[in-house]
């Protein structure tokens, strides 16, 4: 990883080979050495979904007016996160996406030729006033605050935004190769209210690989007889129950799957949206090295929790 000031308490130099750090991935991304990970995989805050105990200003959009910009126009994140804004919670879902794809655009140069990149969304409908929880499954439960995205276009109530789908699309015009819309599939979703349309069971997996120089046909460490039996792009898990508190987990071996297929023994893994841990906790009982970012440190003390058990039952 690229040196920090000496001032850091914790420099890449004395970090052990699986760890988890608390702050801004965006600004944490930029002290991993180039052409180091074998895998980026995570699951990044939904749009609009849960705060995750993390401040955000509501009058980021107001701001972002007052300095003469159009709502249309995106703010780099740099600018969005100084005036108090959080991934997830951006006024708009173009905001969110552009933001996303911002983040691995500037992730990239960390990845190997040969790496993979795995990408969890799920969607959401849009509603002018929607609730925001803290926490809780399908942000159920928890206090709540109210989401103030003005409507129009698309932005209309009860529409499916396709968060998802205009994510993978915004990739590919960054020149990411999408190889796998990998579906998770949910056989025991949670209880809606809604007696107008069906209950939402899936969330999306992308599996992005790089463009090679020249033109060529990419070429990626892939091991497919890793992958569940039957290889095929349909996954059916239920969601497991909360991880140290933290909401919006997805099952360890579907994780473990992606890592076993998409990186090579040893390998490192990088997760910079950690959340409660799970990929990092994945890589460890493979035997890969594991790196993770999280903005929360409420999320970073359990997840480093979980990850020291593993590598402490690993020395045993």
């Amino acid at each position: 990883m690229r040196s920090r000031s000496a001032a850091a308490a914790d420099s890449p130099e004395t970090e052990p080979l699986s760890s988890i750090r608390t702050g801004d991935a965006y600004r944490l991304v930029e002290e991993v050495e180039d052409d180091s990970v074998d895998l980026l995989i995570t699951s990044p805050p939904y749009w609009g979904m849960r705060t995750y105990g993390l401040p955000h200003d509501e009058s980021v959009l107001d701001e972002w007016r007052s300095v003469g910009c159009t709502d249309e126009r995106t703010p780099p994140f740099d600018w969005y996160s100084r005036a108090g804004g959080v991934l997830g919670l951006e006024p708009y879902p173009h905001w969110y996406i552009d933001h996303l794809v911002e983040f691995f655009s500037k992730a990239r140069r960390t990845l190997r030729s040969t790496s993979s990149l795995w990408v969890n969304l799920g969607d959401t409908y849009f509603a002018r006033w929607s609730s925001i929880r803290d926490s809780g499954r399908q942000g159920l439960n928890g206090g709540r605050t109210r989401r103030r995205t003005p409507s129009g276009g698309y932005l209309h109530d009860k529409q499916l935004l396709l968060v998802p789908a205009r994510f993978a699309i915004a990739m590919q015009d960054q020149g990411w190769i999408l190889r796998n819309d990998l579906i998770w599939a949910k056989p025991n979703p949670m209880p809606r209210p809604e007696r107008d349309r069906l209950r939402m069971s899936h969330e999306h997996w992308f599996h992005f690989v790089q463009r090679q120089p020249g033109g060529r046909r990419p070429s990626y460490y892939y091991d497919l007889d890793a992958a569940e039996p039957g290889a095929l792009d349909v996954v059916v898990h239920d969601p497991p129950a909360t991880a140290n508190g933290h909401s919006a987990t997805f099952p360890i071996d579907f994780v473990k799957r992606r890592i076993l297929t998409s990186t090579p023994p040893r390998g490192l893994v990088l997760d910079p949206f950690s959340g409660s841990g799970t990929a990092l906790v994945a890589a460890a009982e493979l035997g890969r090295r594991a790196l993770g970012f999280e903005a929360s440190a409420k999320y970073t003390r359990s997840a480093r929790s979980r990850l020291k058990k593993v590598l402490e039952k690993a020395d045993e």
